[in-house]
């Protein structure tokens, strides 16, 4: 009866697929100056699971709203950040660089200035691996990476009552 349930048991594990694991790298948060009423936190997703996961949602007491939003370049040449209501995916064995110029979690309504060397606590809810809570370092000083964009460059329509597109 034991190896029947046993053998059972291991068949069911063998069978479930297996959850992505994902593992956050290199964050910190940033405002363009220190009264910004915006901020934005960048990082890389690493997913070590045999499944693609998606990044759906960040939640902070850091900020009034909390999105996910992305650089897209507008007819006229300028770019222009917009929120992402289908969050982004992680590939299995793959990662998702959220950076400046691109990707990344938009904080507007700050509740707090972000000042070099604080913290700031996220909460990401990803589809499968569900929630993580991060600590993420403020850091004013780190100089873009080559290539992105900062986002005193941008278009930041939609934000503080601003038009914003999809």
């Amino acid at each position: 009866m034991f190896q029947r349930t046993a053998a059972g048991a291991l068949a069911l594990c063998l069978a479930l697929p297996a959850a992505a694991e994902i593992k956050v790298q290199d964050a910190y948060a940033r405002a363009a100056m220190p009264t910004a009423p915006t901020g934005a936190a960048f990082m890389v997703l690493e997913n070590t699971g045999a499944q693609d996961d998606r990044l759906i949602g960040v939640a902070s007491d850091a900020a009034d709203r909390v999105e996910l939003h992305t650089h897209i370049e507008a007819e006229n040449g300028v770019m222009q950040m917009r929120k992402v209501e289908d969050g982004f995916v992680i590939p299995a064995g793959g990662s998702h660089t959220l950076a400046r110029g691109g990707d990344h979690v938009m904080l507007m309504g700050l509740t707090r200035p972000l000042e070099q060397g604080e913290t700031v606590m996220l909460t990401l809810t990803f589809e499968g691996a569900g929630e993580q809570v991060v600590e993420v370092p403020v850091d004013l000083e780190r100089a873009a990476d080559h290539g992105s964009m900062d986002h005193g460059t941008m278009d930041q329509s939609g934000h503080d009552g601003m038009t914003h597109g999809n």
